[in-house]
This record gives structure tokens, C-alpha cells and sequence, in this order.
């Protein structure tokens, strides 16, 4: 099986069970590969474990379930296989860098770790990848005319590749919630990649658009405590484009996206 192949059974299938009980080598069973090919795949593609992978995605989905319903605390961790809500809230607090309550109350954006989706790159084995803003699509779907503001965390790579990417996931934390801050009410933030976010706005003048994302990009340079004694300096980049209600293909959607951050990164 290649490459491309066993990526996609293994995302579809990690997708297709989070709410169950399932072990990494039920993963590897089911593209009939061995454990230690599937982490080295991961690790080479997706730059994260198996098992990393399959903690955040149910995290991201137990963060939505916080957003959206009524549901216990204890009824979500059981509900993505933690057996008691102690475990549950220190993974949670881990990755979302508040517990579940206080998150419940005062946060909005739940995606930090989106479905991820491959695509065949020009015929080799190794595919590309990119997370699934379907919600985002269907979202301006609704809404027709507006700017969207595009963002990317400034040099995350060098970060990731200096201080590990247990710091470069509290930069990409980071920066969502400096854009969360300056939300309205009638706007959706979405991570569309590594170190890039779109947030739909409700704005349908350029200059208002605008004055929104330069209140975000006033805290560039602010830094983060990564750990004990160390402070990194966190930027943005921003840059807008315009969506018109047009018949827009969800490629050419994605595109237009990722022109417009390209443009911001000069």
C-alpha cells in the first residue's frame, strides 16, 4: 500500500472512531502496515505521533461539545475515551491552556486542531496536506458578501525546529486567541493551515476590515512564556481578500485563501 494510501485509511479510520475504545495498532491493523512503518509515516507527514495526533483531534471535538451543548464535563470525557474527568481535564488543560470550565465560559474558537485532508502531490508518493475548511465554505456560503481577513504566525518553523513543537503549538494557541480578542459576535475564525487562519468577518468595507486586523497585529513582539526563563517574541502577518457570493468551487475558494496569505508573507 502506499504511502498516500495508508495516510488516508489511517486518518479516515482514526475519524471514523474517536468516540470509541481503539488502540494505535488498531490503526496499523487496518492499513495492514506495522505500528513503527504508520509512526514513521506520521512523524515524516503529519509531524506528529499516532497517537498525538489521535489525543488532539478528540480534544478539538471535546472543545466544540463544550461550545455547542449542555453536556457534563464528565458526560464529554467519556464520551472521547478519558475514564475519569481528572484525566480529561489535565489533557484538556494541556493543549487549550485553560481547564474545561473556564474554557466553556470564555471561548469561542474550538478548531484548534482540524480534520486533517491529503491530496495526490503530482504523482508521487508522499501527499499533501491541508486541514478541512468546509465549515468555513459553507459558513460564507450563507453570508455572500464580506472580507475575510487572512493570518500566519511569523517564522513558527524556526520555532518548531529550536524550542520543539510543543512551543511552536502554544505560539499557533497563542495566536488564535490574540484574534479571538477582536471577533465580533457575527464572525468565524478558522485555522486553514500549519500557522495560517481565516477569520470571516461581517465587514463589507475594505477600511473596517482593516482597522480589524491592524487592532490584532498591534501586539506583534508581545512574548509568550514558553516555559521557565523562556519568552519568544510572537508576530503576525496579515492580509484580506474579498469574498462576493460568486459560484466559488471549494478549490478555487481554498486558492484564493492562500493567495491572499502568500501576498501577506511578501
Amino acid at each position: 500500500m502506499k504511502n498516500f494510501e495508508v495516510l488516508t485509511e489511517a486518518l479516515a479510520y482514526i475519524e471514523r472512531n474517536l468516540e470509541e475504545d481503539f488502540t494505535q495498532q488498531d490503526v496499523a491493523n487496518a492499513c495492514y502496515v506495522s505500528l513503527s512503518g504508520l509512526q514513521k509515516l506520521f512523524r515524516y507527514a503529519v509531524h506528529f505521533s499516532v497517537g498525538e495526533y489521535i489525543t488532539k483531534r478528540r480534544l478539538t471535538l471535546a472543545a466544540r461539545l463544550l461550545c455547542s451543548t449542555e453536556l457534563s464535563v464528565t458526560e464529554i470525557a467519556l464520551q472521547y475515551q478519558y475514564h475519569s474527568p481528572e484525566v480529561f481535564t489535565r489533557a484538556f488543560s494541556r493543549l487549550w491552556g485553560v481547564n474545561p470550565s473556564v474554557f466553556r465560559r470564555s471561548r469561542r474558537f474550538t478548531e484548534l486542531y482540524p480534520r486533517l485532508l491529503l491530496h495526490q502531490n503530482g504523482g508521487t508518493d508522499m501527499p499533501n496536506k491541508h486541514f478541512d475548511i468546509s465549515e468555513l465554505y459553507d459558513f460564507l456560503c450563507s453570508r455572500r458578501d464580506c472580507y475575510i481577513i487572512c493570518f500566519d504566525t511569523v517564522s513558527l518553523m524556526e520555532v518548531n525546529n529550536t524550542y520543539g513543537r510543543e512551543a511552536g503549538d502554544l505560539l499557533i494557541r497563542t495566536s488564535l486567541e490574540r484574534i479571538e480578542q477582536e471577533q465580533g459576535e457575527n464572525m468565524l475564525l478558522v485555522r486553514v493551515g500549519g500557522d495560517e487562519y481565516a477569520l470571516v468577518t461581517d465587514h463589507r468595507e475594505r477600511e473596517d476590515a482593516e482597522q480589524l486586523m491592524q487592532r490584532v497585529l498591534t501586539h506583534n513582539g508581545e512574548t509568550v512564556l514558553v516555559r521557565q526563563g523562556l519568552f519568544l517574541p510572537l508576530s503576525l502577518r496579515g492580509g484580506l481578500t474579498r469574498f462576493e457570493g460568486t459560484n466559488m468551487k471549494y478549490s478555487e475558494f481554498f486558492d484564493q485563501i492562500e493567495d491572499t496569505i502568500n501576498c501577506s508573507r511578501g
